[in-house]
Formats: C-alpha cells, structure tokens, sequence
C-alpha cells in the first residue's frame, strides 16, 4: 500500500515541490550566483539601456564655410544640441586630416558663392563628409543632417516643396525613437535566457560536484521529477526577478511605457523557460565541470541571442538562417515578447509562437530526460 501511494499523482506532485524547495535553498546558498540574478536584472539592465545608444547624440561636426554668407551662417546655426555638437570652423586643407584622425563625425562643406547660386535658382551642393567607422551615428546623423540644411535652406529662401505628396511617418510605440526604449526591454529578454540555461545547468552541476547525485539515486523519486523540480524551481526565480524588473526598472527607473500585459508576458516566459531550461540541463549532462559547461553554453546563448530576432531584424537574415533559427525557443519568445511589451497583442496574435514554444519544449525536455537517466545509471 505504501510504494502506490507513492505513485499517485498527488505524491509525485508533492516530490516535485519538496526537491523544488530543496533547490531554491541550495540556490541561496551560492552567493555568486544570487548576485549575478540581482545584477543581470538591475544593473545590467539600466546600464546597457543608458549606454549603448543607436541615435545621435552629441556627435561631433565641423564646417568647411567657404560663402560666409546669411545663409551658410543659418545653416550652420540650425545644427544644434543634443544631436550634435556646435560646429567648428576649420579650413579646407584640414579636412583628410581631421576625418582620418577621427576628430569629428561629420564635416560640411559649403561651396563658395552659395547663396548666391541658390538665389539664382543654379541648385549648388553642400557636401556632407561622414566617418562611416562610426557606424550607427554616421548613418543616422547624415540623414538628419540633410534633413536639417534641407529644410532650413527652404525656409531661408522661401522655397516651396516640389513633392506632390507630403510623407509624414510616425511612430506608434516610440515616437522618439528613443533607443533604451528597445533595449531596456530586450535586456530583460536576453537576461531571460541567459539565466535560465545557466542556473538550471549549474544546480545539475552542483549536485555532480557536492555528491548529493548519489544522495537522489538512493531516494523514491524518478528522473522526471528531479528534472521537474530544477524547471520549476529555477524558473520561478528568473519570472520574479524578470517582473520585479520590468516593474522598478524598465518602468520606473527608465520610464519605458510598456503597452501590452505584463501578466501575459510572464505567462509566456513561464512557457519559454520550461524549453531553455531543459536545453540547460541537456547541456550539462554532457559536461563533466562547470567550466566545462560555461565553455559549451557561451556559444550556444550567443546564437540564440544574437539571432533571435532581439538585435537584428529575423527578416533581414539569409532565408536558410531564418527557418533554421525556427527551431529555437529564442526566435518565438522574442517575436511574442515583442508583440506582446511594444504593440499590446493578446493571445489570439501570439498563440503561434506558444504552440512553437511547446513543441520545442516538449523535444528539448524529452532530450535531456534521456540523457539524465543515461548520467544517473553512469554515476550508479
């Protein structure tokens, strides 16, 4: 009677939880990986959103002004703070000297006899020199550059637009395009998986090194249930954390208004990290230590990551990379978190990207089920 009751459903569920809570005090007992949970959520967070910048601000620009005239005078007081910085005058003849030693971003050039020219209709130019090595400002900021002299040269000489049609954009979830918008909340996405694939690899690890494996050989539980209880476990803490971010970080502390459900979202993660943290211990059972397990994790975060679709647009990717990338978790977490944190989808958009989640769950805990019943006959 009593090895049956210790089958039924409620048992095992209660096995679960006992070896879950088991894991969450071992997890308390790791100091460095209690603070790398702290700092991945709230340092890391704040400091790559206010940091790595994608628009232009404060980019350095000189002027080559060789009319001297009211209207290359506007021109260049149009170009003002936070975007760029006050322009310097410099002269022709240092113009290779300045790009090449990368003092200044951009450099104008404006031709003489300027005004003169654009008065009588003759349509001259002004040259705008970019250092390209500074990607993400040389691009943005030659566009609002033209931009800027554009418009202020109509307005100076009382111009009127050619166009037939007036194209005005606007952008719905950012209208600032502030970039710590979009990454703030990726940062937390990213944090997510990474997290997830190294705690949950690390308390298999753990039990490897500490000898407590033998201790589970001994004890009425399965290997589902152990593998269960380091899931659930696990990912309860990265869930708190990621909503205790996104509530006093993202939304407080970087004022990201975030528009879909954040409920829902946890939902998903909760999905998510049921797939990565088995992928998590699939990799640790094929690791013997835990530099070991950095050194085959580190690869594998990086491909999630930097293709999931959270750096760089999926769609911009080779067509073969794009439905390989299919078969990570990664790729459908971010497109639901997306839809879910920049646009206020519900589950009628993203249930694709659930149903996706669950497959690949399903195969990645079915995997490394199979190779921890393989590691625990080994240490048997």
């Amino acid at each position: 009677m009593a090895s049956r009751s210790m089958k039924t459903p409620a048992a095992r569920i209660a096995r679960v939880f006992r070896l879950g809570v088991k894991e969450l005090y071992s997890l308390k007992a790791d100091p460095v990986l209690v603070l790398l949970i702290v700092y991945a959520f709230t340092v890391a967070i704040y400091a790559v959103s206010t940091g790595a910048k994608m628009e232009v601000l404060n980019a350095s620009v000189a002027i080559v002004d060789e009319d001297q005239s009211n209207l290359s005078g506007r021109l260049r007081d149009a170009i003002l703070a936070p975007f760029f910085k006050e322009p310097v005058s410099i002269g022709a003849d240092q113009i290779d000297a300045v790009m090449d030693s990368g003092q200044f971003v951009f450099v104008i050039e404006i031709p003489p006899k300027f005004e003169q020219d654009a008065l009588a209709g003759k349509k001259p130019s002004v040259q705008i020199n970019v250092d390209a090595t500074a990607m993400s400002q040389a691009g943005n900021g030659a566009s609002y550059l033209q931009s800027i002299l554009l418009q202020e040269a109509v307005a100076a000489l009382g111009a009127s637009s050619s166009q037939p049609i007036d194209l005005v954009v606007r952008a719905k979830f950012n209208p600032n395009l502030v970039s710590s918008w979009f990454t703030a909340l990726m940062q937390v996405i990213n944090n997510v998986t990474m997290l997830s694939m190294i705690l949950s690899g690390a308390a298999l690890i753990r039990e490897r090194e500490h000898g407590t494996i033998e201790h589970l050989l001994v004890m009425p539980v399965t290997p589902t249930e152990i593998m269960l209880a380091k899931i659930w476990a696990n990912g309860l803490v990265i869930i708190v954390a990621a909503g205790i971010s996104l509530f006093a970080i993202v939304e407080r502390l970087l004022g990201v208004p975030v528009q879909g459900s954040i409920p829902l979202f946890l939902a998903s993660a909760t999905l998510y990290l049921f797939s990565v943290t088995s992928l998590g211990i699939l990799i640790a059972t094929a690791s013997t230590s835990m530099a070991q397990f950095g050194l085959i994790v580190m690869p594998v975060l990086i491909v999630m990551i930097l293709l999931s679709g959270s750096t760089t647009p999926i769609e911009s990717m080779p067509n073969w990379l794009r439905y390989a990338m299919q078969v990570s978790p990664s790729t459908h977490f971010v497109a639901l978190s997306q839809a879910i944190l920049y646009r206020g989808a519900g589950i009628a958009v993203i249930w694709p990207q659930l149903a996706a989640l669950v497959v690949i769950g399903a195969a990645f805990f079915s995997l490394a089920l199979m190779r921890f019943r393989k590691a625990l006959l080994n240490a048997s």
